[in-house]
């Protein structure tokens, strides 16, 4: 198995971010190490991660590593990048502060982890009735990854409820060979050896909200990185919220240097890790 260290992108969400850390803590993988990408949050966010940082020391079970800038506006990548540079494991999990693991999620990871691919996982959307009813304990005895538990607290229907359903009828294998999903790097749930993370220069600073994780996936795959699918094989479960820095304007910049990525085939970023990190 390989050593495993989890980035997990925050931004003044310390509500959503415990309810992840405390899935963390109930890992049934361990050690492992966990990365805090903060893209300038404030002190109780701080005061948070100190606490899981003290829980997991004692514990044993995990090591937290808090990478922090200021608040300059949404700079994501540059502090996940800074974050892959500070992390220690030679397999990285991407994930984000909403994204409450499964308990399983990083044995998955590691278990499925294989030379010259990256793993597209996904994640199960919840409305924010539900996001607000998830408790602490409901996250630790795993009632909050019950389909039962999730209607009962205000989930309605969808064909989506078998990335719930997968695991529990232990058949998310087989569905991921069904799965019709395009196979793309999800900053919510995918993973890559950091070697090939640093061999294409981390991710396009330049890209804003929408995408930026796509395009790392496609200079992955320029260099050789294929993809494989486990969107069944792992869940999280992803807490609403607003997203008040969505923009068309953002996006038509983005899917710019996206096309460009595409069409270019382009391996590395000029605007991520530079050189030295790279030589890490």
């Amino acid at each position: 198995m390989p050593e495993i260290s989890v980035i997990i992108s925050t931004y003044n969400s310390p509500d959503w971010l415990e309810k992840v850390l405390t899935g963390y803590a109930c890992q049934n993988a361990a050690p492992f190490e966990i990365v805090i990408a903060d893209d300038g949050s404030g002190p109780e966010t701080a005061q948070l991660i100190d606490r899981f940082t003290g829980l997991g020391q004692d514990s044993g079970r995990f090591r937290l590593t808090h990478v922090r800038h200021e608040d300059d506006g949404f700079r994501k990548w540059e502090i996940v990048n800074a974050a892959i540079a500070a992390a220690r494991g030679d397999y990285l999990i991407f994930t984000d502060g909403d994204c409450i693991p499964h308990p399983d999620l990083v044995a998955t990871h590691a278990r499925l982890a294989a030379p010259g691919r990256f793993l597209s996982g996904g994640y199960f959307r919840l409305p924010m009735a539900t996001s607000r009813a998830i408790t602490l304990d409901a996250i630790r005895t795993g009632a909050a990854f019950r389909l039962g538990w999730l209607r009962a607290h205000g989930l309605g229907f969808s064909l989506k409820w078998l990335k719930v359903l997968g695991m529990a009828w232990r058949i998310n294998a087989l569905l991921d060979r069904l799965s019709p999903a395009k196979k793309t790097f999800n900053g919510n749930n995918s993973s890559c050896w950091r070697t090939d993370a640093l061999r294409v220069r981390g991710f396009d600073a330049r890209i804003r909200y929408g995408g930026g994780d796509r395009e790392f996936g496609y200079r992955l795959e320029h260099a050789g990185i294929a993809p494989k699918v486990i969107r069944y094989s792992t869940l999280c479960l992803h807490l609403d919220h607003p997203r008040g820095y969505k923009s068309a304007e953002i996006r038509a910049a983005n899917m710019a240097i996206i096309d460009e990525t595409r069409s270019t085939g382009r391996i590395e970023t000029q605007h991520g890790l530079t050189a030295k990190d790279a030589e890490c």
